[in-house]
């Protein structure tokens, strides 16, 4: 038999029921009518094959066949109520694995010593950091982000602004003196004069 999803929709009209004790109640539980409750049970029987109801003006009852159909699906029901809040519950919840590709810099003033702090507010976390001179392949190398200075490469992930910063350049009195001072950041590749 291919999976109908109106079955499972089906179900759950008959655990409203079931829990309610009418069709009006569990109408208003689920925000429908009542002859959209009715009709759903309906289309359960006749999807099922069995009577699942015994029905009267005053008063409904599940059928011996009824009530074995209920006792068999209720269980599922749970366990599918338990998967949903458990996903939402895991989507609120920080946990996993995090990689990070980090400059040697700001892994080590930055990063290390804010990280204690980070993983004692989310324990279910594990981090990893592995502090590389280049970003190279983030996907093909199995990081989650990286975290780098200046401008981002052109590149088709996502690049998010984390902070502004001033890049200063500082040398001893003695190194002044020996060499005098750059006119441009270039001079201190060539060894300035």
């Amino acid at each position: 038999m291919a999976f109908d999803s109106r079955l499972l929709s089906g179900i759950g009209v008959l655990s409203a029921v079931v829990e309610a004790g009418s069709f009006a109640r569990a109408g208003e539980a689920m925000g429908l009518t009542q002859p959209a409750v009715s009709r759903a049970v309906a289309r359960l029987e006749q999807r099922v094959g069995i009577r699942i109801f015994n029905r009267s003006a005053r008063a409904i009852s599940l059928t011996d066949e009824g009530r074995r159909f209920y006792e068999a699906v209720a269980p599922h029901l749970t366990s599918i109520e338990e998967a949903a809040e458990s996903a939402a519950g895991s989507r609120a919840m920080v946990q996993g694995r995090l990689r990070i590709n980090v400059d040697g810099t700001f892994g080590h003033f930055v990063l290390a010593p804010r990280i204690g702090a980070f993983l004692d507010q989310y324990p279910k976390l594990s981090v990893e950091i592995s502090v590389r001179d280049r970003m190279g392949d983030l996907v093909a190398d199995g990081f989650d982000l990286a975290i780098r200075f200046g401008e981002p490469e052109p590149s088709s992930l996502k690049a998010r602004l984390l902070l502004e910063t001033r890049v200063l350049t500082c040398a001893s009195a003695a190194n002044l003196a020996r060499h005098g001072r750059p006119a441009h950041p270039r001079d201190l590749e060539s060894g300035y004069p």
